[in-house]
């Protein structure tokens, strides 16, 4: 390679490690430092100038240094969570470099600031936990009662509320299984609130929303000196936190086969062990999980462990989805028409027939979650004192009273979704990102819509 490929190749790797938005270090054999990018001086609060040619380890604890252990160990290491300081969060990635004969050169660590996730998966646990408390002091149990805030008064919905009281007395397994948006965690909180532990917490996990390297700090906490930065007591996992009371794992289904393997065994020895520790902890907890995915068809596949689901299904409550308890919808609705219209300080409107006429005939893929997000909308939009049809065109499909037969049913749920598609990308005035999420579907699924209708842009 000449003079000039070497100088170019110096500014490439230079500009490189500038553009990344991860902190990338790298150390000689001898441990001292010869790249730090912008990144690692915002995440280390270390200036470049001041840490470059000399040794990591005089700014960091030796027994918190992934680089030097690569350079013993020769292994790469992937998406290590640690935490350098009390306010910072980090996936570190480190591997060995070596130069064209096989001998060792150095090492390089890439780390990914993952601060935001963890404080806002923090915020929402401490939200979640002192909504619970507040209920508890005031007892609103006990003044409107379980599942009091799952309004109907169809069969299905009975059926569903009847058979969760009555499990809701035991100390049994549930799954609560249902289609997206139908309410299942009202359910987990209003079996909780009827059972014998409604004076001990309810701790909510979505397995959906928490980073796969953080799963086992999640559930089971750490004990003290486990890293860098950590609390000086060590941290409880939401499993320890559930004591007493209920543990809800929301989106089941997404939990990692590793993880599934410790739970099982946190429901068969009724212990947990933090990370770092090696003194198991008694804990007395009643699990509900929920999930809109087929476990049982999971199970076949291979992505869902048998035992497990054969531990956790003890009791399924099936909760209908909102086109199965149509009766219900005019209730929902002008109870959100009230529950709005206070929140933006507007006079409750009346709803007409035909309004309420077009609310049932529409199938509610998104189901009462996205009633609620439809009746939002048209309180901000109508400040009319009686609402028709005619005044909620633009926000909600075109509905022209119910067919006869299955046909009839299909073409008329196509012309609704298709009107819906066109009255939503008009009022976005063609921007399909903001379009598909007012219609709470994905951009691919959108596409794929406009396609299939010919919807004309």
């Amino acid at each position: 390679m000449t003079t000039h490929s070497l100088k170019h190749s110096y500014y490439y790797l230079k500009t490189l490690i500038e553009t990344s938005s991860d902190a990338i270090t790298i150390i000689n054999s001898s441990g001292e430092v010869e790249y730090w990018n912008t990144q690692a001086e915002e995440i280390y609060g270390i200036p470049l100038e001041e840490i470059k040619h000399n040794k990591i380890s005089k700014f960091f604890k030796k027994r918190d240094l992934k680089l030097l252990e690569i350079l013993e160990t020769k292994k790469p290491v992937y998406n290590v969570y640690h935490q350098p300081r009390p306010d910072k969060h980090v996936l570190i990635s480190s591997a060995p470099i070596f130069d064209e004969k096989g001998d060792l050169i150095g090492a390089i660590s890439i780390d990914q600031d993952i601060t935001n996730i963890v404080q806002l998966n923090e915020k929402l646990t401490l939200q979640a936990t002192q909504l619970q408390k507040i209920k508890q002091q005031y007892k609103l149990q006990e003044q409107i009662g379980p599942l009091a805030e799952i309004k109907g008064h169809s069969d299905a919905i009975h059926l569903a509320k009847e058979l969760a009281l009555r499990v809701a007395k035991t100390d049994a397994t549930v799954i609560v299984f249902g289609e997206s948006g139908v309410g299942k965690e009202l359910f987990a909180q209003g079996i909780h609130e009827a059972s014998m532990r409604n004076n001990q917490p309810f701790i909510p996990i979505n397995c959906g929303a928490i980073p796969e390297a953080l799963f086992e700090s999640e559930f089971f906490g750490y004990e003290k000196g486990s890293f860098t930065g950590a609390h000086r007591d060590g941290k409880p996992g939401k499993v320890e936190m559930a004591d007493g009371g209920t543990l809800f794992l929301d989106e089941i289904g997404m939990l990692p086969l590793d993880m599934q393997v410790k739970l099982l065994r946190v429901l068969q020895e009724r212990e947990v062990y933090r990370i770092g520790g090696n003194t198991p902890i008694k804990v007395n907890i009643r699990i509900v999980a929920a999930t809109n995915r087929d476990l049982d068809d999971m199970v076949k596949q291979g992505t869902f462990r048998e035992d497990l689901y054969y531990r956790l299904n003890v009791v399924t409550l099936a909760l209908p989805p909102l086109r199965e308890r149509i009766e219900d919808i005019p209730l929902l609705v002008r109870n959100f028409v009230q529950e709005y219209s206070t929140k933006y300080q507007k006079e409750i409107p009346t709803l007409g027939d035909s309004a309420v006429e077009m609310f049932q005939n529409y199938e509610w893929p998104g189901n009462v979650r996205e009633l609620r997000n439809v009746v939002e909308r048209l309180i901000i939009f109508t400040d009319k004192p009686v609402i028709q049809a005619e005044d909620i065109l633009t926000l909600f499909p075109k509905s022209t009273g119910k067919k006869e037969g299955k046909e009839g049913l299909a073409k008329e749920k196509a012309l609704l979704e298709k009107d819906r598609i066109e009255a939503v990308l008009k009022e976005t005035f063609g921007n399909k990102s903001a379009a598909a999420k007012i219609l709470g579907i994905s951009r691919v699924s959108l596409y794929s819509k406009i396609k299939q209708y010919n919807i004309q842009l």
